[in-house]
């Protein structure tokens, strides 16, 4: 089967052609398999999509127009009212973001303490001492000024999961910037639980080049160069 190894990125398939060659086409919407409703998504166009294989089918038929550049997939679920963001929610956000990224590590440390897989031997060895220090934080919905406070009086237990969640993203490729579709995992989760999110990346790319780099992912987030 010559599309065994081939890989055609998200929204295509491989094709055999008369010659026996492989070839990628748009993927057939209509063909895509049945999803549940829990596997919906709402893409960019605030139209909901059976799964990511119809939202990425539909994307491919549309390459080369307008339509096509700007549909994404926004969020998981099916579409919803989002409520906009306000300036002193996008404010505040970066606190919580924080706060949960550190939170995600801690439970990391936790489960590989018991069985080892998610984090490497580097990574544990620097969330080992967030996590003996974090004891004074217990997890759960903390006001923003104790948020505050506490990323001033230990703002080096934060510097880490920011960076950590940075490299998690910037994959596709490794270049110290990240793309609507490197964020996308992280974005399109959060936002019917976070409502800023979309509204605090846009801010985040200070020169508008559609691009985070690193340093304005770090500056968002409050690390200090």
């Amino acid at each position: 089967d010559p599309c065994r190894n081939f890989h055609c990125k998200r929204g295509k398939v491989c094709h055999e052609d008369k010659q026996g060659n492989p070839h990628c086409i748009c993927q057939d919407p209509a063909a895509c398999p049945s999803t549940k409703d829990y596997e919906h998504v709402c893409g960019t166009d605030n139209k909901t999509y059976d799964g990511t294989c119809q939202l990425f089918g539909t994307k491919c038929q549309l390459e080369g127009t307008k339509m096509g550049r700007q549909l994404h997939l926004d969020y998981m679920g099916s579409c919803k009212y989002i409520p906009p963001c306000t300036d002193y929610e996008v404010d505040q956000f970066p606190l919580r973001m924080r706060d949960w990224l550190k939170n995600i590590l801690m439970q990391y440390y936790e489960r590989d303490l018991n069985t080892s897989g998610i984090l490497t031997e580097k990574q544990r060895n620097k969330v080992k001492k967030i996590y003996q220090n974090d004891k004074r934080l217990v997890a759960g919905d903390h006001t923003v000024e104790l948020l505050l406070h506490d990323f001033e009086k230990n703002y080096h237990m934060y510097v880490y999961p920011v960076h950590w969640q940075f490299h998690q993203l910037d994959q596709h490729p490794v270049d110290r910037s990240l793309t609507h579709s490197e964020l996308a995992p992280l974005r399109a989760s959060l936002v019917p639980m976070e409502h800023c999110i979309t509204r605090f990346f846009q801010e985040c790319d200070g020169d508008q080049d559609k691009l985070i780099a690193l340093k304005e992912w770090c500056h968002c987030f409050g690390i200090k160069e």
